[in-house]
């Protein structure tokens, strides 16, 4: 019989040795649905067509999906249109019930996974802030106290008396996301709804999910930003059709998730060929190597701050590629990018290249970084917007820039100061 089970403690779960209690259990989770063939609107297509309004295929959003994610954990959830990420994240909130398997939560759940799930669209926003604060478990007592903050959050201030159903999709995620965050729930489901909101708010989404990452809180973080599940993210797992295709460390989860975006072909059309397409296919382009240089060509591991520095990368061509976008993404120790920098911003005719051509593909830079070690990322993708990835390397290589002054900053630029009398 399948189930979902909330307990209420974390600290109820069973500890393996050596590994953090496991705050969220799914074990052999399914969820289908029917899709009928000819949907009859009316009384008269009713009779006209008694049989096909009886025929219906199925759809299996989650097909036998297990895995545990520990207390603590960023966890994200990747994978194309219709993976079946936000059902298994509608199952976990309860919205829809399991077909087979089971769920365990242990601990209070904060569910972010869709707009106006939880609203009242023909009351205002002060009624719905209160309302859905205790449905998510706070009392009243602690909903009111909270509400200024959510507010604040929410930058809603001068729409608290409108009613909801004449909000904007961007003002709806930005109240939800505000409630969401104060209930200090054990575990919080945040899907990709975050991409509605403008610039400004979702970088102050961004800065939360760091705090709450400090926190230790459990967080299932659903996304088609790769950038923000190597960011946040412990762990990831890639779903495909509803399967699971691989669990893993958020930088192959994320190159994985490339392949099976932007291959040109693949073995078939279900989870297991997208398994076997990861391990398989040959892109049309490979970053075969990525170093360092100073000035002269040579190539270094060290480099010395205030010289020309130079990130080199060979590609290797396996079809004909026009133009391509190669991009270079320099971080710090703190994870932090310090300088990134592509062809693509100047339309830059990078050329033809054919099977069997390996360029060596230069950026050169002058080096003001502050003294430190930093790693480079190298990305090589299609001409156009730069989001049809042919190749990805993450942590390609490192150097150790010496020789620049004591700094609290991720560079030491050329400066002077000027002291003049008054």
């Amino acid at each position: 019989m399948p189930d979902t089970l909330i307990v209420p403690s974390i600290g109820s779960g069973l500890a393996v040795p050596g590994r953090r209690p496991v705050a969220v259990s799914i074990a052999g989770a399914s969820k289908s649905f029917k899709l009928p063939h000819n949907r009859a609107s009316t009384l008269k297509e009713r009779v006209l067509q008694p049989r096909s309004a009886h025929t219906f295929e199925w759809l299996h959003a989650v097909n036998n999906v297990s895995v545990d994610v520990e207390q603590g954990e960023f966890f994200g959830i990747v994978g194309r249109n219709g993976s079946g990420k936000s059902t298994l994240l509608k199952c976990l909130a309860g919205i829809y019930r399991l077909d087979a398997g089971t769920i365990t939560l242990r601990g209070s759940l904060s569910p972010f996974i869709e707009l106006g799930v939880g609203f009242n669209m023909e009351m205002t926003a002060r009624d719905n802030v209160i309302i859905n604060a205790i449905m998510l478990g706070l009392s009243r007592r602690e909903a009111i106290a909270r509400f200024d903050q959510i507010i604040d959050f929410a930058e809603l201030h001068d729409f608290l008396d409108l009613k909801l159903k004449n909000y904007s999709s961007g003002m709806l995620v930005r109240l939800a996301f505000s409630v969401s965050i104060q209930v200090n729930a054990d575990v919080l489901l945040i899907d990709e709804v975050l991409a509605v909101g403008d610039a400004n708010f979702q970088q102050k989404c961004f800065d939360e999910l760091e705090r709450l990452k400090r926190q230790g809180r459990t967080v299932l973080f659903v996304t088609h930003d790769m950038g923000s599940v190597e960011r946040f993210c412990n762990r990831a797992m890639l779903m495909s059709h509803g399967n699971v295709v691989e669990i893993g460390d958020p930088a192959t989860i994320a190159r994985h998730y490339y392949k099976l975006n932007f291959a040109t072909s693949t073995a078939g059309d279900d989870a297991s060929a997208d398994a076997v397409a990861i391990s398989t296919l040959e892109s049309d382009a490979t970053i075969v190597s990525v170093w360092f240089e100073d000035g002269d060509g040579v190539r270094v591991e060290q480099q010395e701050h205030g010289r020309t520095g130079c990130i080199a990368m060979e590609v290797e061509f396996n079809a004909t590629v026009e133009d391509p976008i190669f991009t270079a993404t320099l971080r710090n120790g703190a994870d932090t990018t310090v300088f990134s920098a592509s062809s693509q911003p100047d339309n830059l005719e990078t050329g033809k290249f054919r099977t069997g051509d390996r360029p060596i593909v230069r950026l050169r830079y002058d080096n003001w970084l502050a003294a430190g070690r930093y790693v480079v990322d190298a990305t090589i993708a299609r001409r156009g917007t730069g989001a049809n990835i042919l190749d990805y390397r993450r942590d390609a290589t490192s150097v150790v820039v010496h020789g620049a002054r004591p700094t609290a900053g991720v560079v030491d630029l050329p400066s002077t100061f000027e002291i003049a009398p008054r």
